[in-house]
């Protein structure tokens, strides 16, 4: 690897413990330069600026996420039947494979997306949709086959409900798997945790 390979790959790492632990408003370019011993001139050569800096740390994610997720979601569409628990174990694999490929990668890149809406980044998220729209819209037309009777608001919020749970139990998922396996002298994982979730989301999901 070069050195250019190894200065940009030390910056998105920098950058996205620094995002993560503070968020993307109050991290600073020069605190990112500073803690990985880069000038800013290293940033604005391999990224121009902080937003395309913003969507290269989260891409890493999407990129290894979002293909598995489609290919779940296809084998969805052969079914005559689909149900809320059926659409979110969906999303086991594709979100478990990024704990292989990254150091807790799962709570990460939710940790990332819930940065992306408290911060108001409406460029994340326009980035997001305009790469992957084609696999979120798989996404919501699953949603809406396992339940027909969401109008579109009730489902922008609860899809929105269903993501704040779920970044809040994965962000402190070590602390919960800590106390779990304390309070019920049980060995327990990310998967098991995943397991108790989805039953609470779908139930959410199908709500009265």
């Amino acid at each position: 690897m070069g050195a250019g390979l190894d200065t940009k790959q030390k910056i998105i790492e920098v950058a996205e413990s620094l995002f993560a632990e503070k968020g993307f408003k109050d991290t600073s370019l020069r605190a990112i330069t500073s803690q990985a011993n880069v000038n800013l001139a290293s940033v604005n050569y391999h990224f121009g600026d902080k937003k395309t800096l913003i969507r290269a740390v989260l891409d890493r994610y999407l990129e290894e996420f979002m293909p598995l997720l489609d290919r779940e979601l296809e084998s969805l569409d052969l079914r005559s039947q689909v149900t809320m628990t059926d659409v979110f174990y969906a999303l086991k694999s594709p979100l478990t494979n990024l704990d292989k490929e990254f150091n807790r990668g799962a709570s990460r890149f939710l940790l990332l997306v819930g940065r992306g809406y408290s911060d108001v980044q409406g460029h994340l998220r326009w980035f997001i949709t305009t790469r992957y729209g084609h696999v979120l819209d798989r996404f919501t037309q699953a949603v809406i086959q396992a339940n027909p009777n969401l109008d579109k608001e009730k489902l922008f919020w609860r899809l929105h409900f269903t993501l704040g749970t779920c970044v809040f139990t994965m962000a402190s998922s070590e602390a919960l798997l800590d106390i779990a396996n304390s309070e019920f002298e049980i060995n327990t994982d990310v998967e098991a945790m995943f397991d108790q979730i989805v039953p609470f989301l779908a139930a959410g999901m199908c709500a009265d």
